[in-house]
């Protein structure tokens, strides 16, 4: 086997990748004017300071910057370009900033405390949702006093609607954070609440849902939450697994129908159904597409079940009618859990599925009015790695060997369960295609589930008070930012002296509230924050 020097393989790599780049690329004029393209683009920008009516935060679970770099590749090679030129939706936003995404107890969070910050404002320990750091995992009578409310239920107070869209069950941890408190992630029914949680009076999240706060849109997956114990799931009705778990025989669906009488309630489960839904004539929307967590997209038949860019549309649909405006989470909750299973193509593609919503909700809003907010929870132990020639597979291989005299994949993770070793070796790959939806990426450390990272994440926004995101803060000023940029919760100093008032959703828009006069005023007093 013959060994290359690093200098004499980048001086090759130098010369093949000539064949990779565009011929305007080597002309030094290129990037001048690119570059000149973007200092114009920045220096027309102005501030908008006019209140938010609509907050649309897209919330990519386990979407740290290596995986939003990888999936603008992957979207650009799908497109038949080499990929690293491509603009994803999410990169056109003018403002950037880190959140620092550290847990009150851990170096390195989960999604429920990460939640917990980002949409109620206050960092917390691992694994509880909606509760402060005073709070213990798992302690039922610790989250007592302790329960912290959501810009959701802020939203709410103020006379908007309000709306969650997820890619995982919506008793999941960042759904749950918007609406629950809970001293533990995984009470999604009564059925997984310990025998000290009952006798202490705790709730499970699949009830809080549709107590706590009223939700208008709910779009997700979770039936068997919802259903009593043994209840025939409508898709899989012969699936053990898919049926309800409820042990108090309550079926949720039933009940929060009965509680939206006297609205225009829809509940589906498939996408005729859903498809067929009028967001002219419903006011409230709840679509349960599966049992648990929805399909990986590369996965899903488009046939039962749509894609997040159509739900992230419909709940966009119904929630603009209010006059008042409207607060909405959209969760690409599944790369994630790709990322877990150490499985790259799929986070990937769930990435880019997540950037055509934000696309989606682009066309069906105004900036003007819109604060659209594009994030992360925390990151992955996600590498990026090698010298790959440029528009070579981001699912692809390195074109030099490691000191093993083996290949290795472009991206790969810290940890995970792609460490396989067999005697003292490992794999080769050199025949094996790890551009599939299921090749599992190597990794350094052997574990049965990949774990998260701990870097700070990237938050992009626009819209009005999209400059309050510049810099690098705690990932609990969010909530605090996306509040005061909408005039909802307790910081509203900045406001109008004189409120909207609050009308019903129903109502014409012909009542809408005095958003011009509370733009022109916040305008003068944008210095609330300032100072």
């Amino acid at each position: 086997m013959v060994t290359i020097h690093l200098s004499v393989f980048c001086y090759l790599l130098s010369v093949v990748s000539i064949t990779c780049a565009s011929v305007e690329e080597e002309n030094p004029e290129f990037w001048r004017s690119l570059a000149q393209d973007t200092l114009r683009s920045s220096l027309l920008r102005t501030l908008n300071t006019n209140v938010a009516k609509n907050v649309v935060l897209f919330l990519g679970d386990g979407m740290g910057v290596t995986t939003i770099t990888a999936a603008r590749i992957l979207k650009g090679q799908l497109q038949n370009r080499t990929g690293e030129e491509t603009v994803m939706n999410m990169d056109t936003f003018p403002y950037v900033g880190l959140a620092k995404t550290y847990s009150v107890d851990f170096q390195i969070a989960d999604s429920a405390s990460t939640a917990t910050a980002y949409l109620c404002g206050v960092k917390t320990n691992l694994n509880v949702v909606g509760v402060s750091a005073a709070a213990r995992n798992g302690v039922c009578s610790s989250q007592k006093g302790n329960e912290v409310t959501s810009i959701l239920k802020w939203a709410k107070d103020a006379g908007k609607s309000v709306g969650i869209v997820t890619t995982t069950r919506v008793q999941h941890a960042t759904p749950a954070a918007s609406y629950a408190h809970s001293a533990s992630r995984t009470w999604y029914s009564d059925a997984d609440l310990p025998s000290a949680a009952v006798t202490d009076g705790c709730v499970d999240i699949a009830v809080q849902l549709i107590s706590n706060t009223d939700i208008d849109v709910i779009i997700g997956g979770g039936r068997k939450y919802m259903t009593p114990k043994g209840f025939p799931d409508p898709e899989y009705p012969t699936d053990v697994s898919a049926q309800g778990q409820r042990k108090d025989q309550r079926h949720l669906i039933h009940e929060w129908l009965n509680m939206k009488q006297e609205k225009v309630a829809r509940y589906v489960w498939n996408k005729t159904d859903f498809d067929a839904v009028d967001p002219e004539k419903t006011d409230y929307l709840m679509a349960l597409f599966e049992p648990g967590d929805l399909r990986f997209d590369v996965e899903r038949d488009s046939r039962m079940d749509p894609s997040i860019a159509e739900t992230a549309e419909k709940a966009i649909q119904i929630l603009k009618k209010n006059p008042n405006g409207f607060f909405l989470l959209v969760e690409g909750g599944r790369i994630d859990q790709a990322h877990h299973d150490s499985r790259a193509s799929m986070a990937l593609h769930e990435a880019v599925a997540l950037d055509d919503a934000v696309a989606r909700a682009l066309e069906l809003t105004n900036e003007n009015e819109t604060l659209t907010i594009v994030t992360a929870d925390h990151s992955h132990a996600f590498t990026f790695n090698g010298y790959p020639f440029r528009g070579n597979s981001i699912l692809g291989k390195s074109p030099i060997f490691a000191l093993d005299f083996l290949p290795y994949t472009t991206l790969m993770y810290g940890n995970g369960p792609g460490h396989k070793i067999v005697n003292n070796k490992r794999p080769d790959i050199r025949k094996v295609d790890t551009k599939s939806k299921d090749y599992v990426q190597q990794s350094a450390a052997p574990l049965d589930s990949e774990t998260h990272g701990g870097e700070d994440v990237a938050l992009l926004a626009r819209g009005p008070m999209a400059h309050l995101f510049q810099g690098v803060y705690e990932q609990s000023y969010i909530a605090h930012a996306m509040a005061y940029a909408a005039c909802v919760g307790a910081n509203q100093q900045h406001c109008a002296a004189v409120q909207p008032t609050l009308k019903d959703p129903g109502n014409s828009a012909s009542d809408t509230p005095l958003w011009t006069v509370m733009s022109l005023t916040l305008s003068v007093m944008t210095a609330g924050l300032m100072h």
